[in-house]
């Protein structure tokens, strides 16, 4: 394989180009300086947001609270993977919607049995956050193993020792999965169907036996010949079938095994054909959806979707890659009760890894003439959220945010080309933007 599917999943495609925004060659004259009419008119639906810290006092955030109008879901995006602010920012409007619409689930970019193991963290106690992270946010993932992150999850334990509705973590990607989540499966069965048991175990041989340890199992996963993925892809949809034929069923073991089957699925694509990663990616977004969808409609709890701005948004900026995002399908599976926010900034710092797997800190912006972030930086307040939908009632504006240009859009893997044509009124009902943002903060190795 010529990338892992984390990498796939959390970087996204890499481009031969420098990580510096310039102006776009596509866009007339007249539009590379800011529209100061749109600006003017964009100020009269803009909130200030007077702090990215998630401990900050609400009261800036009241109007957004009210801009949620109900959904039971809201996807949160960021436009970088690997930036301090866009995740702190998040955390804070996760912890107002916590407490003012009571929403009590929080979806990510990581593996199911990731979130399980978290889950048992943030309910019980046990373990230790920055341990749990450091074991199970390798590879591709080791983006999200940063202190913003821990400080996320360790509000949410607190939150949950004397909450009246508990908070949980939902891992909506299917990368990796660890021994507990086939020995659940087979626990569960043992004692209720019997049956099944030695298929189930025959089945998912091959996959309990690949070695512990997140970046070793999958680096072996992938060293597989494909005719033996592929063995492992059809047993893995088997035993789900089987699971869902038996005389007795539980949701959540029929979830598990699906995962299951969705990773080992994944494991038979050749990244290296851009026909199969197209379509691979496809999946990967709607697959996204539908647990984000399943867990809200299982549980009834309102549900914040938190994941790249490529993957909440409603249309996809690098459609040769990407061709439907996991927040157009959210929409067509949950209707109005989707609510997409998009980030931006104007410029600044990100963490990503480069080719080889190599972590570095780069710098993007600012934000260039006739791209959106310049013109939302013109705006008074140095960061605000506005509600695209009220804004676009007039002209003047929506005529603005119809118009592709210019958006960073940053993946996790440099070198990149962070700036493809967006039209913001189309991908996103919200949008905060951050005047700047630093890199974020990894979790430290143990003493």
């Amino acid at each position: 394989m010529a990338a892992t599917l984390a990498l796939t999943a959390l970087l996204g495609p890499a481009a031969a180009t420098a990580a510096a925004a310039g102006p776009s060659p596509s866009l007339p004259a007249h539009a590379q300086a800011p529209d100061h009419e749109v600006v003017t008119r964009l100020e009269r639906y803009a909130h200030p947001l007077r702090s990215t810290a998630p401990g900050a006092p609400g009261g800036d955030l009241a109007a957004f609270a009210s801009m949620t109008g109900g959904a039971s879901i809201v996807g949160i995006g960021e436009a970088s993977h690997g930036s301090k602010e866009l995740f702190t920012v998040k955390d804070r409007l996760f912890r107002q919607l916590v407490a003012r619409e009571g929403f009590s689930a929080y979806a990510m970019e990581i593996s199911w049995s990731a979130a399980t193991r978290l889950n048992t963290y943030l309910l019980t106690g046990e373990g230790d956050v920055r341990q749990i992270m450091r074991e199970e946010f390798q590879d591709g993932y080791s983006l999200l193993n940063t202190e913003e992150l821990a400080q996320l999850f360790e509000w949410m334990r607190k939150h949950n020792r004397t909450g009246s509705h508990k908070i949980r973590v939902v891992g909506m990607d299917f990368s990796d999965a660890d021994p507990e989540q086939y020995e659940r499966i087979l626990t569960w069965a043992e004692a209720n169907e019997p049956a099944v048991l030695p298929e189930l175990r025959r089945r998912y041989a091959a996959l309990r036996a690949l070695p512990t340890g997140v970046a070793v199992r999958m680096a072996a996963y992938n060293a597989l010949p494909l005719d033996g993925r592929k063995a492992i892809a059809k047993d893995a949809e088997a035993a789900y079938q089987l699971l869902s034929r038996a005389g007795k069923q539980d949701p959540w073991v029929l979830q598990e095994a699906r995962i299951l089957s969705y990773m080992a699925t994944e494991y038979t694509t050749d990244w290296s054909d851009p026909a199969q990663a197209k379509a691979a990616s496809r999946r990967r977004d709607r697959i996204m959806a539908e647990t984000a969808v399943w867990w809200q409609r299982q549980t009834g709890e309102r549900i914040v979707v938190s994941a790249h701005n490529g993957h909440v948004s409603y249309e996809s900026a690098v459609p040769e890659h990407y061709p439907v995002t996991m927040g157009a399908d959210l929409r067509e599976l949950a209707g109005r009760d989707y609510l997409a926010v998009g980030t931006s900034f104007h410029g600044g710092d990100y963490r990503a890894r480069t080719a080889t797997g190599e972590s570095g800190t780069f710098s993007v912006g600012p934000a260039a003439p006739g791209s959106n972030e310049y013109t939302l930086d013109k705006v008074r307040h140095r960061d605000f959220y506005v509600d695209l939908r009220g804004a676009r009632r007039d002209p003047a504006v929506a005529g603005w945010l119809d118009t592709a240009r210019p958006t960073f859009v940053v993946p996790g893997r440099y070198p990149n080309d962070p700036t493809p044509p967006l039209a913001l009124g189309s991908a996103f009902d919200v949008v905060v933007h951050l005047h700047r943002v630093s890199a974020s903060v990894p979790v430290p190795p143990p003493h």
